[in-house]
Formats: C-alpha cells, structure tokens, sequence
C-alpha cells in the first residue's frame, strides 16, 4: 500500500472514530503527516489555526523592525518560463496556471520567531524546516456543510483607488471567475447543493513595508451525514488546491512540472486540524523554507492569456513578505 493510500486510510478511520489530529499534506503527496496533539509537541510542530493552537505563548520574542532582502530569480529567467506557460494557453492545453518561484532572503527573523509573531489565519512551525503563514482557507467542514474561500487577486494597498483597481481589472476578474469555477467543480465532488454564496470581496493583510487587498469567494456545498467516515476521501480528492495549480487541473499540475523545474515540496499544498468534530484548513501559501542554511521563499501568481510578465514578476515579488505589523 502506497503513502497516499495508507493516509487516506487513516483519516477515514480516525474521523470514522472521531478521533482529533493534525495532518500536513504536500503538494505531490508524497510525504504526508498525521500528528494527535502530543505528536505535534514531541516533533516540534507547532500551529495556529485561526487562535486555536498547541504554541505556548511566547512574551519575550524581541519587537524589531523587519530586515528582509530580496533576492528573486532573474527576470530573463522568469520569462522564459512565462513564455512557456504562454504557449501551453495559446494551444490550449491550460487556460490558467499558478506559476511559482523560489526566492532566496535574508531575514533578521528566525522561523520560530516569525511563527510567533506573524499574524495570519493559518500558521505552521514545521521542524524549524518551514514556517508558513498562510491568509487562504483551503476548506472548512462544519457539521455536514463544507466551504472554501478560494483566493485570486492581490494588490498593493496604497495605490490610489487600489480597490477599485482590482475590481474592475478585465484580467484579474477573469482569473478569479475561473478559479471560482474550478473550485465549485471540485466541491461538486465531494459534496450537493454546491453555489457561491459570496463573489468577490476583499481582505487587507497587513505586512512588514505594505498592505495588501486580496480578493477572496466564498463557496459552500452539503455533505453527506456520514462524511466523517469518509473525510480523507473527501480532502484528497479535492488535492491539488485549485487556486495553486490552475485550470483544466490535470493538464495544468503537468505543465507546472514542465516549467517550474524546482520542487513545490509542502509549498503549496495544505494542512489542518479536525477536532473530532469539524475540520478546518489552510493552503500552504506565503512559505518560508530553510536549505542548506540559507531561507528560500516561495511565491507566484495565475498566469491567463491576458497576463504581462513584467506585472507578473512583480506580483511574485510583492508576495513575499512578513505579516508583521
């Protein structure tokens, strides 16, 4: 039995038992986890899932301001990937595709400390290996009713009328009505009676030098009361995140493969708490990744067939960041 059958097994019996844990699941499923809370303490896991966490309070981190040097791959690089990717969509074997890089920083930082004082929904202090401190809910279960909150669109908060800017971008709705799409098609499933609840609204996340608008849906469908036997059926089948790969999500997580040429590791992929009860989860997105110790950062964007490299880039690079305010 593989990895991913062996894990799929075992949440269906614990959420079967209703039994809580934590899992953390990588973006090609490869190497996913279950942890009960006194796992997650003796391996060094910490989390904090919208204020419910296993993390002490930590009152002596020191307050300074951010260091974080910036050190993306190349722009020549970056396109020749774009290009790529352009050519996939003029051919049409994808139509939009999260395009992600690793970037190298420097921090003032350490990962334990940006754990402890970032502030974000989701966050997880894997083994001083990776932090991550993600605002993307991936689902929510709550009783029989599931729900997503897929996240498409970022602007810089402090350009004049940015609201507006992002509302009414022709490029930036296009991406976000496909993603919704997707999403929607997936939950359909796993689940009946799947609608968008909310279209488009806007989060602010406030980060180290800026604040940024993100523009979130909100999607819900009914599960059925037995869903809890049946919960590591109903997450993997619902993996890869749609809003990290892109659409048709098939052909879309191969041309990643093809173009990306790094691996995505826990980057991207997701992870969560069921309580015994309901179960919630976040996207491994804004994610910080210790290699042969130096800190790489890794970010991107949807690419569509309306998208400029240049914005592009620059979004990549505009995501990497510090939630601390």
């Amino acid at each position: 039995m593989n990895m991913k059958e062996t894990f799929r097994k075992k949440m269906n019996k614990l959420g079967q038992e209703h039994i809580p844990f934590l899992f953390i699941i990588d973006f090609d499923i490869k190497k996913p986890e279950i942890l009960s809370l006194d796992e997650t303490i003796e391996n060094n896991v910490l989390f904090d899932i919208e204020g419910f966490s296993n993390a002490k309070p930590k009152n002596f981190v020191e307050q300074k301001e951010v260091y974080l040097k910036k050190y993306p791959v190349p722009f020549e690089t970056y396109k020749i990937a774009f290009e790529q990717v352009m050519t996939h969509i003029h051919n049409g074997n994808t139509y939009l595709l999260n395009l992600t890089f690793p970037t190298y920083i420097e921090c003032n930082y350490s990962l334990n400390e940006i754990f402890y004082i970032s502030k974000a929904k989701f966050k997880l202090l894997y083994k001083d290996e990776f932090v991550v401190f993600s605002p993307e809910i991936f689902v929510i279960i709550e009783e029989n009713r599931i729900l997503s909150f897929p996240m498409k669109g970022t602007i810089d908060a402090s350009i004049p009328d940015a609201e507006k800017l992002i509302m009414e971008n022709e490029k930036e709705l296009a991406e976000h009505t496909t993603i919704v799409d997707l999403i929607r098609n997936d939950l359909s499933m796993v689940a009946k009676n799947v609608h968008v609840e909310k279209f488009r609204y806007i989060d602010l996340i406030k980060t180290n030098n800026k604040e940024l608008l993100q523009v979130s849906s909100k999607i819900v469908g009914i599960l059925s009361p037995d869903y809890r036997k049946r919960i590591g059926d109903i997450i993997l089948t619902l993996l890869p995140a749609g809003s990290v790969t892109g659409a048709p999500k098939k052909k879309t997580v191969e041309i990643i493969k093809s173009v990306e040429n790094y691996d995505r590791g826990y980057y991207t992929g997701i992870f969560g708490y069921f309580d015994g009860k309901n179960l919630k989860a976040g996207v491994m997105i804004r994610f910080i990744e210790r290699v042969n110790g130096q800190l790489l950062y890794k970010s991107g964007g949807g690419i569509t067939y309306m998208s400029k490299p240049e914005l592009e880039y620059q979004e990549l690079i505009d995501k990497i960041y510090v939630p601390i305010a």
